[in-house]
């Protein structure tokens, strides 16, 4: 992508509580994160099922997550790139399940590997989709900004039908490009037409956060309820 069109001279990113002289109209765009903003994630379950499969130790130096999602320093390197080449849609899903297979248990099975990978998955709550909704029919553009993968993406997006809450929705998997890089944020930025000066962007992450602050100022918040408290009080 060429961004040489387009003026990214951003005023001081924000990040924090709102100065007073900030008003709610001030905002007219959210960019919103899905895992653990709009759908909840089970991570423990999901290392619980994989601890099964492979023990609790490769959990941690193979799939690199720990009990908060965050990831840990311990992550072998080869198996580092492999989750960053999934998340980027660098490998297909069968690909990386056959990658994975060989540190489980004898006898472990590319579908119980599969199960295992969607057990992060847990429930959408409809309210969360019915705010969203609510966004745009007061005037707010709304953005999905992801990252993901496709045997995550695929459930979620067919079956909340997603596209009906934003205008334009953009996953890792299918832009090659991942959170919290700056490229994916100038990339989101200049397809939507973003103005930085009005967006508010939704992250449960705060190295993604803070990032999305640094480099192309959107205004971060951590959740729906704090986004709530920001534009409806």
């Amino acid at each position: 992508m060429d961004f040489s069109t387009k003026n990214f001279n951003a005023p001081v990113p924000m990040y924090g509580p709102l100065p007073t002289e900030w008003k709610t109209p001030k905002f007219n765009t959210v960019v919103f994160d899905l895992g653990g903003v709009i759908i909840n994630l089970n991570v423990p379950r999901c290392i619980e099922n994989f601890s099964r499969l492979m023990g609790i130790d490769n959990v941690r130096t193979i799939l690199g997550i720990d009990d908060e999602g965050e990831g840990v320093t311990s992550v072998s390197v080869a198996t580092k790139q492999l989750m960053a080449d999934y998340e980027r849609g660098n490998i297909s899903t069968d690909d990386f399940l056959q990658s994975l297979l060989p540190y489980c248990h004898s006898g472990a099975s590319v579908e119980a590997v599969r199960t295992a990978w969607l057990s992060m998955l847990d429930v959408l709550p409809q309210e969360r989709l019915d705010y969203i909704r609510s966004l745009r029919e007061r005037g707010f553009k709304t953005y999905l900004l992801s990252n993901s993968n496709d045997l995550h993406w695929e459930p979620i997006y067919q079956q909340y039908r997603l596209w009906e809450y934003f205008d334009m929705i953009f996953a890792s998997h299918q832009l090659h490009l991942a959170k919290p890089s700056e490229q994916i944020f100038r990339h989101v930025e200049y397809e939507a037409s973003i103005d930085s000066r009005h967006a508010v962007y939704v992250d449960d992450l705060e190295k993604n956060r803070s990032a999305a602050s640094a480099y192309v100022g959107w205004y971060a918040v951590e959740s729906i309820e704090e986004l709530k408290q920001l534009l409806d009080n």
